[in-house]
């Protein structure tokens, strides 16, 4: 103390003590440690897989570099194998490029051929197919001829007469002018001789056979004749117009006919149907008209 009684201060007794941190500075630090840790692990981890990677793509580079050398080995194996098959051969580079070029004109050839043997083929196949157009148009055509003819023939048969045979009691069609002698010629179903015959002491030659005209009654259309064939002479007497006269001839299948349509004096127009056998026979020499 001062003589007055005032304390003195004495810098020797003072004592210093450092200010507390506070706590968010030590909760700082922690957090910022354990950031450090998680960014060093992602950082060695990513480098662990880099390594990883970059250790398979060296092992692939070495495969593919050994497949490489074993390639680049193969080549030059076979170039070898080529060089000494070419020198066995005798073939210079000349030769090889002649080969080459000839098989190149080869293939060229055959190309050309093949492209012009399609052109044909195909030609062809028109063709072919044009002609077969055609007959198509040509069977329907006569598709249609046939059926017209068809139609003609029924109308020709519904024009004709059916008359009774004086043999076999069956009807036939018959004739009763030229006209329709004509009409029956073009159905075809029987061998058809016409004729016009004068009273003669001489037969006349009828298609196979010969008439022979005995008499005529032109008033009541009647008519006497004698029929030879097969060596015999048949006599057909007092036979009207339009009555079937059947006889049968040896060796045939069926009745010959005579179909008188007309009788005048001392004259018979008509015509004689026989049965087909191996085509039509021969047509009768044209009938003498003298009396």
């Amino acid at each position: 103390m001062s003589i007055d009684g005032t304390p003195t201060e004495s810098k020797d007794h003072y004592i210093y003590e450092p200010a507390a941190l506070p706590r968010w500075v030590h909760f700082a630090f922690i957090g910022l440690a354990l950031l450090v840790a998680v960014l060093f692990y992602i950082g060695y981890s990513e480098r662990s897989k880099l390594e990883g990677q970059l250790a398979d793509q060296s092992h692939r580079a070495d495969v593919i570099s050994a497949e490489m050398d074993q390639a680049n080995s193969r080549v030059a194996d076979l170039r070898g194998k080529l060089e000494v098959t070419t020198q066995k051969l005798g073939l210079t580079q000349d030769e090889l490029a002649r080969a080459r070029t000839l098989a190149e004109g080869i293939r060229q050839q055959q190309q050309d051929s093949d492209q012009k043997l399609a052109a044909q083929i195909g030609q062809v196949q028109q063709e072919t197919n044009d002609k077969i157009g055609a007959v198509s148009t040509d069977l329907n055509g006569t598709k249609t001829d046939l059926s017209a003819t068809k139609q003609d023939l029924e109308a020709t048969k519904a024009k004709l007469t059916t008359a009774v045979g004086d043999i076999d009691g069956h009807s036939h069609l018959i004739a009763q002018n030229a006209e329709e002698v004509e009409a029956l010629k073009r159905l075809n179903e029987r061998n058809i001789f016409d004729f016009t015959i004068s009273k003669s002491k001489q037969p006349n030659k009828v298609g196979p056979i010969q008439i022979k005209l005995e008499k005529t009654d032109a008033k009541h259309y009647k008519y006497s004749m004698t029929v030879i064939a097969d060596d015999r002479a048949v006599p057909k007497s007092d036979k009207t117009v339009d009555e079937p006269v059947q006889f049968r001839v040896s060796g045939a299948s069926g009745l010959y006919e005579i179909v008188v349509f007309d009788v005048g004096k001392d004259t018979i127009k008509g015509y004689l149907s026989t049965p087909k056998e191996g085509g039509p026979a021969p047509a009768a020499p044209t009938p003498p008209t003298t009396q």
